[in-house]
């Protein structure tokens, strides 16, 4: 297991870029054995209708982060060029403190548009777990950052550790603006969302 830097050290910050590390993931014939074999299980089916999520900021104390493989449901008809399953990766946040949040996801013809922490009081969520094919945001700023740990045996958030033998990364904590995601799957344990609008709309997030 590796050892953290002392504090003060290891403050590590990104322009302009997705997560770190992510092109040293495991490759997806990898994960595709890993879940044959019950490695990675997922916590439910898939819809297989992706979803955007932006936000003018987010905080998270408490950062994991490793590779994953999604199903959709059996028989459904959304993936089917790909048996059914999309490889993502896998963000796990202890805390995280989310301003202007916007989520919208394409219902064929229109968009249902989800928004919230727009005023004073800013989103929050424990335990948050994001499956996400895309990430990236104007600055990332990272605490501690741990790149090339194996996955079970993270620490940040113990309950939420990724399965054996694939590649992970930690940190102490993640700043990020200017986000924007591309999610498949998403679970809290709490998720508070202030100033909670609900609409259809022509245009997404």
């Amino acid at each position: 297991m590796a050892t953290k830097p002392a504090r003060g050290e290891g403050k590590v910050r990104f322009r302009r870029a997705a997560v770190p590390g992510l092109a040293a993931m495991a490759a997806a014939g990898t994960l595709v054995v890993l879940t044959a074999q019950g490695a990675l299980g997922v916590q439910f089916a898939i819809s297989g209708m992706p979803f955007d999520v932006t936000a003018s900021s987010l905080h998270g104390e408490g950062f994991q982060q490793y590779g994953g493989l999604d199903q959709t449901a059996p028989g459904s008809p959304n993936l089917q060029d790909e048996n059914g399953q999309q490889l993502v990766f896998v963000s796990v946040i202890r805390s995280a403190t989310i301003h202007n949040m916007c989520q919208s996801v394409n219902l064929v013809g229109t968009n249902l548009l989800i928004k919230a922490g727009t005023g004073s009081k800013p989103v929050q969520a424990s335990n948050l777990v994001l499956d996400s094919d895309s990430l990236a945001g104007q600055e990332a700023d990272f605490k501690n950052i741990q790149i090339g740990q194996d996955a079970s045996t993270m620490t940040e958030v113990p309950s939420l550790a990724g399965p054996l033998g694939v590649f992970g990364q930690q940190a102490d904590t993640v700043d990020i603006t200017n986000v924007r995601q591309h999610n498949w799957a998403a679970t809290a344990a709490t998720f508070q969302l202030p100033d909670l609008s609900m609409s259809f709309s022509d245009n997404g997030c």
